[in-house]
């Protein structure tokens, strides 16, 4: 081998080349042991809870645990037969009895009425009635037992339903949350008009949610401007100004708000002091929609402010100077040369506010009241008061659904390539 084709040395007398390629692993351990604690907080506080929500949403063991045996016997009956055979009854039957004298939790008779109460509205009883009594039914025929007990037995939706609640996975908590259900006869149909509430009610959030994204733009932008074009030391004033809401407490914030938009706040005051409205035509503006936009709005505000900001501040100002040189007018230069070189500080104020806003729920539920809740205030009540967890799991699924697809179709107009937040 000649002086020239020799490998390259290092000090240490390694193959220059070897020496890169460790050095060069070596880096990317440490990059990567040091990027572990993020990873890990991630995957705990994000990635495991929505996956659990998302497995919740369809994965519902509550019948399954009650009567383990009916589950498995009922699990391959033909739900055309009507009724089931007089062994499988009697499989029932005998689970509701060892269901009544359990004590464990998530393993009780309650569970199980709770369940088909969620199907069958008002069936809570026939099961809580017949599990009492089920430990006297020593003999068949079982499922005339069970008729003498309560009527409603004698039903083939009731045990088409049971095949349903017994099963550990099904959609019938996605089909409550688009406001559908099963009928008598196991079909997919629309809710009872006076069950469908969470369609309406994710509607308004999306429709309430935009409202609240335009609303903050229109008084962001002006604003922003301002703050880019003062001097710095007036602007730094005025940005305190902006961000000393955002250094509140968020329920202070929402509390000074229903002191002031109530019926006998200082707003309805100040009206009725200027004699623009009477006394007795004071405005609700608290614990309707009217509340919950004004002061999300307040809330939100500087989300939008500080990416309009950053990016109005990098814009020289000899550009809007240039164009006017050269005959345009002030209309004409904002609107072709300004406006444009904002957009990706827009796209970014925008999609932060929106996102924020869908899945807001301290203040509509503080100064909402019914009229103003949004989704998430559905989900939380589910979560917390009706403990139907896999309900709530659902509509949280869909949430993120929805939040996704208006994520994507944004990537596609906008793209998120080209947001900047500073």
């Amino acid at each position: 081998m000649s002086k020239s084709e020799a490998p390259l040395l290092a000090a240490d007398g390694m193959p220059l080349k070897e020496k890169l390629a460790r050095t060069t692993r070596r880096m990317k351990m440490r990059a990567f042991l040091l990027t572990v604690p993020l990873v890990l907080f991630l995957l705990v506080s994000f990635v495991l809870p929505i996956g659990q929500m998302l497995y919740r949403s369809f994965h519902n063991p509550t019948g399954s645990n009650v009567v383990p045996n009916f589950a498995v016997a009922i699990k391959d009956w033909d739900a055309d037969q009507g009724i089931p055979s007089d062994d499988i009854v009697k499989i029932l039957v005998e689970d509701m009895a060892a269901a009544r004298k359990n004590r464990e939790v998530g393993k009780t008779i309650g569970n199980l009425a709770t369940r088909v109460n969620y199907e069958i509205p008002g069936s809570r009883s026939l099961f809580t009635k017949t599990a009492r009594r089920a430990g006297r039914i020593t003999e068949g025929p079982y499922f005339d037992a069970l008729v003498k007990i309560d009527k409603r037995w004698d039903s083939p939706h009731l045990w088409r339903t049971l095949q349903r609640v017994t099963n550990d996975y099904t959609i019938a908590f996605y089909l409550a949350a688009t406001d559908r259900k099963f009928d008598e006869s196991g079909s997919i149909v629309q809710a009872d008009e006076l069950y469908r509430i969470y369609l309406p009610i994710l509607w308004k959030t999306i429709w309430i949610s935009a409202l609240i994204t335009a609303l903050c733009f229109i008084i962001a932008y002006p604003v922003s401007y301002l703050l880019s074009t003062l001097p710095l030391r007036t602007s730094n004033l005025l940005m305190i100004l902006v961000l000393l809401p955002f250094w509140t407490s968020l329920l202070v914030r929402t509390s000074a708000w229903i002191a002031m938009l109530q019926k006998s706040g200082i707003i309805n005051n100040i009206l009725v002091y200027l004699g623009i409205i009477a006394d007795e035509s004071r405005i609700q503006m608290i614990y309707n929609i009217t509340g919950t936009v004004i002061s999300m709005v307040h809330i939100l505000l500087p989300f939008m402010i500080l990416p309009l900001y950053s990016v109005m501040k990098t814009i020289p100002p000899s550009y809007m100077r240039a164009a006017r040189s050269m005959g345009a007018s002030g209309t004409y230069a904002f609107t072709k040369v300004y406006f444009p070189q904002t957009i990706p500080g827009i796209a970014a104020g925008t999609l932060l506010v929106f996102i924020l806003a869908i899945g807001y729920y301290i203040t509509p539920a503080l100064v909402g009241g019914s009229d103003g809740l949004l989704i998430s205030n559905l989900i939380a009540d589910h979560i917390k008061k009706t403990l139907n967890w896999s309900l709530g799991a659902a509509l949280g699924t869909i949430l993120l659904v929805v939040v996704l697809v208006f994520y994507w179709i944004y990537n596609k107009l906008v793209g998120v390539d080209n947001l900047k937040f500073g």
